[in-house]
């Protein structure tokens, strides 16, 4: 028996489970998206910003749960898992079953955030504010959980400096976002966080193994200001 302490909350917004979404959404989508995420390279990304997170965590788009090996279980007391995927929390639940965290999971857009306001020390995005269709209001909701003095910690794919690379983003990300969940290419990640009442203090960036258009990374840190 393990010492994990899961409960799965299950809150009225159930959009994204709701018999009108087709199979390829359903279930083969999340299979994609996590053969994807589950890279070398991308979990090279995750294990370098992963174990900084501290306190009471939430995690933004948790995925299939790709992150919970990485998490520092001596930092960590809590970890709240946003996901509304109902694809993706079912492949999650056998990592789910095997942590010893303290998980609790959300079944919410990432837009919206059920938790009380300066409730959390630390809030963590990877490889999803690619994603989220309304990141600037996602962003305030989780300048509003964050208690003073945290942490937002970022991982993500976006816009690259070369020109001629980015001519590529812009030119595949229609297509790219149609068949990869809403996936965005080309989005600027330090400037979003900017704009939306972050500071950026830590802020490291570099093309990782793969396809030069889908392989740009921003990590690092930001607090609220």
């Amino acid at each position: 028996m393990h010492t994990a302490t899961i409960r799965l909350t299950w809150w009225s917004r159930t959009c994204y489970a709701s018999s009108e979404m087709g199979f390829y959404d359903r279930y083969v989508l999340p299979r994609v998206i996590n053969l994807a995420c589950s890279s070398n390279p991308n979990m090279k990304q995750r294990e370098k910003i992963v174990p900084l997170a501290e306190g009471d965590v939430l995690e933004i788009g948790m995925g299939s749960g790709l992150n919970l090996p990485y998490y520092d279980t001596g930092k960590v007391q809590k970890v709240w898992g946003l996901e509304p995927s109902e694809g993706m929390r079912r492949l999650a639940r056998r990592r789910l079953a095997d942590s010893t965290l303290n998980l609790e999971m959300i079944d919410l857009p990432g837009e919206e955030i059920p938790l009380d306001a300066n409730s959390v020390d630390t809030v963590l995005v990877t490889y999803t504010l690619c994603t989220i269709p309304d990141a600037d209001r996602a962003l305030r909701g989780m300048r509003r959980v964050l208690r003073p003095g945290g942490r937002l910690l970022f991982c993500e794919h976006g816009i690259a400096p070369d020109a001629g690379v980015r001519t590529w983003q812009n030119r595949i990300n229609p297509v790219w976002r149609r068949f990869s969940g809403g996936c965005n290419i080309n989005r600027d990640i330090p400037s979003i966080l900017e704009s939306s009442g972050f500071r950026v203090v830590a802020d490291e960036r570099m093309y990782i193994p793969g396809i030069r258009p889908l392989s740009y990374n921003y990590w690092g840190s930001a607090v609220a200001d």
